[in-house]
């Protein structure tokens, strides 16, 4: 069985795992293409709040299939240009999506699997997990999006470390550079994100997604046209029923109750 993207549901949160059995979770085309109709479809579906990617058993996700791009070096450059735009689409879907977008990670994420992890808004890791941008091990460059993530979340010098030696780097480390949010024991991943997830499913979706846009946006803009952004999703949050449940819960002291 080659490279597919299984779904489950778990209340509120989308589970997606990358599934390529003894390829440790490569990703290819055909996974690009899934990746992106599920956020699609999740994004006007009101009974997900959250969406969680994981890797099938003990990995999360080995990058690209190395036998697959060998094949493409015997085709047109095209071929593999139009493979690397479907895995930047879903990138690009991912950080767009309106809703917290969460990955759970067990064991290596290399390559365009730790790009992948890069893209969601949080990342939960096994304290043994491990990521790599291999790239360079094999005479290639990062796609993904990973060295335009790395460049914004580390260091210049240490950012180009990892992309220009191929080093691993632990977990914990990462977490110590505020890259990963949680960690979790061998194999509590995915548990410790749905956790996660299922905390923010009980909060006003309208507000969890303006706080994406600004994150996002706030990198390339200075602080007068983000004021400006800010002052405007607050007024529209504002007059949102949600934050009259919120306000009114609170004053209250009762649990609020998000439409």
């Amino acid at each position: 069985m080659g490279a597919e993207l299984k779904s489950t549901s778990q209340g509120r949160t989308l589970v997606l795992t990358l599934s390529n059995p003894g390829l440790r979770n490569a990703l290819g085309p055909e996974m690009y293409a899934a990746g992106f109709e599920a956020l699609s479809a999740a994004e006007n579906n009101p009974d997900v709040g959250c969406v969680i990617f994981t890797g099938e058993d003990d990995a999360f996700c080995a990058g690209g299939n190395l036998q697959r791009l060998l094949a493409n070096r015997q085709q047109d450059p095209e071929v593999q240009a139009q493979s690397i735009e479907g895995l930047h689409d879903w990138i690009e879907a991912i950080r767009n999506f309106p809703k917290p977008v969460i990955a759970a990670v067990e064991g290596p994420a290399a390559g365009a699997g730790f790009s992948l992890a890069l893209a969601c808004d949080l990342i939960v890791a096994a304290s043994d997990a491990v990521f790599v941008m291999a790239y360079s091990s094999v005479g290639l460059s990062p796609d993904g999006g990973g060295s335009w993530a790395l460049s914004r979340l580390l260091p210049r010098q240490l950012a180009t470390e990892l992309m220009l030696t191929g080093a691993r780097l632990g977990a914990p480390r990462l977490h110590e550079l505020g890259v990963v949010n949680h960690l979790s024991g061998h194999g509590q991943a995915l548990a410790d994100a749905l956790a996660l997830a299922e905390r923010l499913n009980h909060r006003a979706g309208n507000a969890l997604a303006s706080v994406k846009e600004l994150v996002n946006a706030a990198p390339g803009q200075d602080l007068h046209a983000h004021l400006k952004l800010e002052r405007d999703h607050f007024v529209k949050n504002l007059h949102h029923p949600n934050a009259g449940i919120g306000m009114a819960a609170f004053l209250n002291k009762e649990p609020p109750n998000y439409l």
